[in-house]
């Protein structure tokens, strides 16, 4: 153990590095620990562009494949970072996140249960409704699977928005 360690919990001495997306020391946590990165909360399409394009690859090809489909199957898609994840949504909720971790992304809808095939990830954290799919590659995103979820979610309430 050198000097930096002298003093930390054995959980401090073993959580991620958390410094700015921007600079190159920042790694992806193992798993949900409250957010996934330490990008900035922000609405809007440039946030998210900025945190997807600050993941490292897979993740990052991943995360643009799953944001080209939301843009094709949503129209009036709004984008968010939020807990440090990609956030979207349609009308007054968001629908559901995108983030990046260590050997993964998640994909994970609010209120998934109402989803027909129910997504096989029940995520720790993230609500007793959240359902969705670790995905190790692009090839484990099943395009039609996804779009029809995506869709589904729509008509069912989002986190922050009005009941539908």
């Amino acid at each position: 153990m050198d000097a930096t360690e002298i003093g930390k919990t054995d959980k401090q001495r073993r959580a991620p590095d958390r410094t700015a997306p921007g600079d190159a020391a920042w790694t992806l946590p193992e798993a949900m620990t409250g957010r996934a990165s330490p990008a900035k909360a922000a609405v809007g399409d440039k946030p998210v562009f900025a945190y997807i394009a600050s993941l490292p690859q897979p993740q990052r090809g991943i995360a643009e494949a799953v944001d080209a489909l939301a843009a094709k199957t949503l129209p009036n898609l709004q984008r968010s970072v939020k807990w440090g994840m990609a956030y979207y949504g349609v009308g007054d909720g968001w629908c559901f996140s995108c983030g990046g971790f260590a050997g993964h992304v998640k994909l994970m809808f609010i209120n998934g249960t109402a989803l027909d095939p129910v997504p096989p990830v029940t995520p720790m954290g993230m609500g007793t409704s959240t359902r969705g799919v670790e995905l190790e590659s692009v090839a484990d995103l099943d395009d039609a699977l996804v779009r029809a979820w995506m869709t589904q979610v729509t008509s069912v309430p989002g986190v922050g928005g009005k009941k539908r």
